[in-house]
Order: structure tokens, then C-alpha cells, then sequence
């Protein structure tokens, strides 16, 4: 951030940095280059008027030494020349003081979302990309074979689509995936999380607006449709998108046509729609918090993505893929601890496990890898392996504590102390359940 206001300065490092953004400032031209040739920046939130130079004639020096790095004009004499000026000398976006906070975060994510669509496009081939994505999904597991065979389905089809599953199961790599090898491939990717956007600014978001449609629009701006012509819009949590906006994607959807805030013209929005949601939208539905054409609309191609505790068979696999991702390096764990690993539910997920690998990476010596020591288990559930062999007809209560109790008592070796204490109850307590359930055990503890 350049700009010789020191408290706005302060205020902007508070609001916009955390634990994955480091925000840093000067308040001189001069002093913003020399920031800039020793940090490279992702986003640069730059003031027009400052004490030894205008931000117009440091900006292109700012772009040229980093091709990547977008900016961000900020100006308290907002005019329609000065906004095309600063496009002009490259410049991404720009804001009229004053502002609210959500603007400029609104601002900072359009450009890091830009900055990303470039870098794919630099980074990886057509091939390339394909394997990346794949990878996302590797492993065996019968519960996995539906959703990549759909996947395929999606992918040679024009169809919308909808992902549902838990978080961290791979919604969003599955909608790249299927970008990736459709035949928009070669089109932008753009993605947004619909629960991460304000109300008041998600119309103009998705739809973009014109010049003085409402205050504070000083400049026409695209929304994600036109951004990604003949690509593919990623809707991540597309169950907290507001009724309203529901009404009018539905229509894009249809039409393939949208029209910004303000705007009288109407222009082409040829891009396909994927969804994805961790919520009931069925459920939503019937609750009047979604609409049905939506969800049927959206719904064409449905892809449920399995729980790793459902898919629990792979997880030697995805333990090797995720630990040569973060050290580069075929390392292998014990097959105990791949057993510790699988009696975890895993509520992220994959996500949680690519974290959780990462730690011990960090923390534990290569050759001793034990990352279950990392997780807080204090009474592991029943092995999701043998979970997945009950069958599925419907159980009694008693049912469901007997094999929870046999299951416990199996993990630890037949010893009734040690199970009475991981069940949280009275070791008479647990030997007379043993009676009466039938169970083997070792009665001598």
C-alpha cells in the first residue's frame, strides 16, 4: 500500500491482513518502489496524489518490475478522466475516496482473482493442466468411481453442474477438473465463493454495472459472466446466495444473456455454470431458502463427492501424493500409524489431512513422520474401514452400541481398563455389557 495518509494506512494493514496476507506500506513514491523492488506484491493499493510524485507516473514503473503484480488506484478526486487515466498507465481497478472497507476488499479480490486466472495461463499447458487436476483425485475407492465417471460425463457435455459434498472434499478441484477438460479449456476459470461477497455488492459482482448506477460507480466494471466468456463460472456455497439473485441467475442461466446494473445493453454470457454446496439444498428448497427452478436447473449433472472417511482405503495413497506435493520427496508412513490415521473421522476432510501431513513435515524429523500425534483424539470413533463393511439396513440403538463397544474394545487389544476408559464409563459397567452382548474379551483387567 502507497499512500502518505498514516492512519488510513494503519486502519487498511488492520482490516485486510491475516494469518495468509501480509500487507505493507509507505507513504512516498519513492520509498513505495524501493518497497517493491525488495518485496514482490501480489496487489499494490496505490494513492494518486502523493508528497513527490502522482501515482499515475509511478505505475507503470511499479508493473514492470513484476509483470504479476496488480494495481489498485486510490483517489479523493474521483472523475471519469482520472479513472481512464489510471486504466491507461496500468492500473487493474480503481476506488474514490472515502470508501468503505468492504470496497477495498471487494477490490483486492477482483485483482488477486485476475492475478490468478494470468498466472494459470502462464504456468500451465493445456496437458498440464489436465494432470493437475486429476491429481486431485487419486485413489481406488469404490465410493470415488461414480463421481469421476459423472466428472467425465460433465466434462464432455455443456450441461450446468452441481458438486455437493462435505468440506474439504474437493469440490472446487473437481470443478476445475472439469473445466480443464472440456472444451472451454482455453477460456477463463472464474470462481467465487457466493458466502464471501456482501449482499449489496453481489449483483454487481456476478452481473458487473455501468458508470453511475449507484454511488461510488465512477467506472463501468465487468462482472464474473463477461469475465469468463465461453468459460466456465465456478459458484462455490451457491446455497447462500440470496433469493433474489437467485431469480436473476436463473435467467443468465436461460438466456445466456446478461446485463449490467444500470446498463441497457445486453450482452452475450455464454458460460457454463458449476455449482457446488456443503448444504441440503433439497432441504433449502423446501424450506423456501432456495428456489426449485434453480436448484433443478443447476442440478442437470449431480456429483456427490464421497467423505474420506468413506473412501478411508485410499488413504496410504493420498498420504503419498499430499507428502510429495509438500517436500518433493517419496515418503512413506508405517503401516501403524496409516492405522491411527484411518480410525480418525477426518471432519475436513482431505483438506484436513493435506494440512495435517503439512505439520508434521514441519515439526517431525522425515524418517519418523507420525502425524496422528498431531490430531486431538481423545475417544477415536469405530475404524471408518470396518464402518464401511456394516451393512445398511437400518439398526436398533442396542444395535449400534454393541458394535460400538465391540469395535473399541478391539482397538485396544481386548483390554476391558483401557476400553472402559476410552468409552467414558465404569469398568463394571463395561464387563457387564460385555456379558450381555456376547463379546470376547480379556477378563483378567
Amino acid at each position: 500500500m502507497i499512500d502518505d495518509d498514516a492512519r488510513l494506512c494503519e486502519t487498511l494493514v488492520d482490516a485486510l491482513g491475516d494469518e495468509t496476507t501480509l500487507v505493507l506500506h509507505a507513504q512516498t513514491a519513492a520509498a513505495g518502489l524501493a518497497l517493491c523492488r525488495r518485496v514482490t506484491a501480489d496487489v499494490v493499493l496505490l494513492d494518486q496524489n502523493l508528497p513527490d510524485a502522482t501515482g499515475a507516473a509511478i505505475c507503470p514503473a511499479l508493473v514492470e518490475q513484476n509483470e504479476t503484480t496488480k494495481v489498485v488506484f486510490m483517489t479523493a478526486f474521483p472523475t471519469f478522466e482520472n479513472a481512464v487515466a489510471a486504466l491507461k498507465v496500468g492500473a487493474s481497478d480503481y476506488i474514490a475516496k472515502p470508501f468503505e472497507l468492504e470496497e477495498v476488499r471487494l477490490a483486492v479480490r477482483n485483482a488477486f482473482r485476475v492475478r490468478e486466472l494470468e498466472r494459470i495461463e502462464l504456468l500451465h499447458s493445456r496437458r498440464q493442466r489436465e494432470e493437475l487436476e486429476r491429481s486431485a483425485f487419486i485413489g481406488s475407492a469404490p465410493s470415488l468411481g461414480m463421481p469421476l465417471r459423472l466428472a467425465d460425463v460433465a466434462a464432455a457435455s455443456d450441461v450446468p453442474v452441481l458438486v455437493t459434498g462435505e468440506t474439504g472434499t474437493g469440490k472446487s478441484l473437481l470443478a476445475r477438473s472439469i473445466h480443464y477438460r472440456s472444451h472451454r479449456r482455453d477460456h477463463p476459470f472464474v470462481a467465487q465463493n457466493c458466502a464471501a461477497f456482501p449482499e449489496h455488492l453481489a449483483e454487481s459482482e456476478l452481473f458487473g454495472h455501468e458508470k453511475g448506477a449507484f454511488t461510488g460507480a465512477i467506472a463501468p466494471r465487468r462482472g464474473l459472466f463477461e469475465m469468463a466468456v465461453d468459460g466456465t463460472v465456478f459458484l462455490d456455497e451457491i446455497g447462500a446466495m440470496a433469493l433474489p439473485l437467485q431469480a436473476k441467475l436463473l435467467g443468465v442461466i436461460e438466456d445466456r444473456t446478461v446485463r449490467r446494473i444500470g446498463g441497457e445493453v445486453v450482452r452475450r454470457a455464454n458460460a457454463r455454470v458449476v455449482a457446488a454446496t456443503n448444504s441440503d439444498l433439497e432441504e433449502a428448497v423446501a424450506n423456501g431458502a432456495f428456489r426449485q427452478d434453480l436448484f433443478y436447473r443447476l442440478s442437470v449433472v449431480r456429483i456427490h463427492l464421497p467423505p474420506l472417511r468413506e473412501r478411508i482405503e485410499d488413504l496410504p495413497t493420498l498420504c503419498r501424493h499430499l507428502l510429495r506435493a509438500c517436500t518433493g520427496k517419496d515418503l512413506e508412513l508405517s503401516r501403524q500409524e496409516i492405522d491411527r490415521l484411518a480410525d480418525y473421522p477426518w471432519p475436513g476432510n482431505v483438506r484436513e489431512l493435506a494440512n495435517v501431513l503439512e505439520r508434521a513435515r514441519l515439526v517431525q524429523p522425515e524418517d519418523r513422520l507420525e502425524p496422528s500425534k498431531l490430531l486431538s483424539i481423545r475417544t477415536p470413533p469405530p475404524s471408518s474401514r470396518r464402518a464401511a463393511t456394516v451393512d445398511a439396513e437400518p439398526a436398533t440403538l442396542e444395535e449400534v452400541e454393541r458394535r460400538h463397544v465391540s469395535a473399541t474394545i478391539e482397538r485396544c487389544g481386548g483390554n476391558l481398563t483401557h476400553a472402559a476408559a476410552a468409552l467414558g464409563i465404569a469398568l463394571s459397567t463395561l464387563r457387564r455389557k460385555v456379558g450381555e452382548y456376547g463379546l470376547r474379551a480379556d477378563r483378567r483387567n
